[in-house]
């Protein structure tokens, strides 16, 4: 299948600098994510997106305003690609968004493959194309050939960019849950911050509702703009130690590029 980049408009600042980590999330569904490296093209359709808002989301690396080498990218301008390695093996690709100070992303968790099969199924190792090709954060960057040195790459480049072809997904086709595999984030872990579109085999994860008992809480939390002036939070270091830290101490904090290297 040969999908023409001439027909896909790229997505400009506007719509990452945007303050709704949700709703960015949500919008992330049916555009199309291209990568050109090495005179290579492949693209693939957004299916599967989850939101991490920031340093109030418990599931976010930048919980509480935690800021490292790695994370430090999170904290820049909106548009650009953070990129981490997770268990030493995956390399996870997501999106930082809102602005300079606010460290909101999304993770991308899976992808409709478009163009540039036969390079992905090079690249991952497969004789044929079957849905486990870019079906979770892990496949898809492998595929698409995401690694953490690209983190901190502009978004706007001609090598990495997020486009859109005009595809909508009905509303009704658009699933909702909460993320997977957070839950270390006690009641953070409930919300319903994950999105993808209903049927597709590509989809990662289980297409489970979102749980009733979180609604109370969405509801509060849902609102990631109170970030933009929400000052980060002291952590105590007497505080016992946050079981998402033991996931994130096998997640490398060395990247080729300025060191910097997810959100989520």
């Amino acid at each position: 299948m040969i999908y023409s980049v001439a027909n896909i408009q790229k997505l400009d600042n506007s719509f990452y600098r945007r303050s709704d980590v949700v709703q960015i999330a949500k919008d992330l569904l049916g555009k199309i994510l291209i990568t050109h490296f090495d005179n290579q093209p492949t693209t693939g359709r957004i299916v599967e997106t989850e939101a991490y808002n920031g340093i109030v989301d418990k599931a976010s690396h930048a919980y509480s305003g935690r800021r490292t080498t790695r994370t430090e990218v999170m904290f820049g301008e909106a548009g650009v690609a953070y990129i981490y390695l997770c268990y030493g093996i995956h390399h996870l690709f997501n999106v930082v968004t809102n602005k300079k100070d606010v460290p909101h992303a999304v993770l991308v968790r899976a992808l409709e493959p478009l163009d540039g099969i036969p390079v992905m199924l090079q690249r991952t190792g497969k004789q044929k194309l079957d849905h486990t090709l870019t079906r979770g954060p892990g496949n898809l960057s492998r595929a698409l050939g995401l690694a953490t040195h690209y983190t901190g790459t502009s978004l706007l480049t001609d090598e990495l960019f997020i486009g859109d072809d005009g595809y909508r997904p009905r509303k009704s086709g658009i699933g909702v849950s909460p993320r997977i595999g957070v839950d270390y984030a006690e009641e953070d872990a409930v919300l319903p911050y994950r999105f993808f579109i209903k049927g597709n085999k590509y989809v990662s994860g289980p297409t489970r509702p979102a749980n009733p008992a979180s609604k109370a809480g969405a509801s509060k939390n849902d609102r990631p703009t109170r970030l933009a002036t929400s000052p980060p939070r002291k952590t105590n270091p007497s505080r016992k130690a946050d079981p998402s830290r033991k996931a994130e101490s096998k997640i490398s904090d060395k990247a080729p590029r300025g060191g910097r290297s997810k959100a989520s």
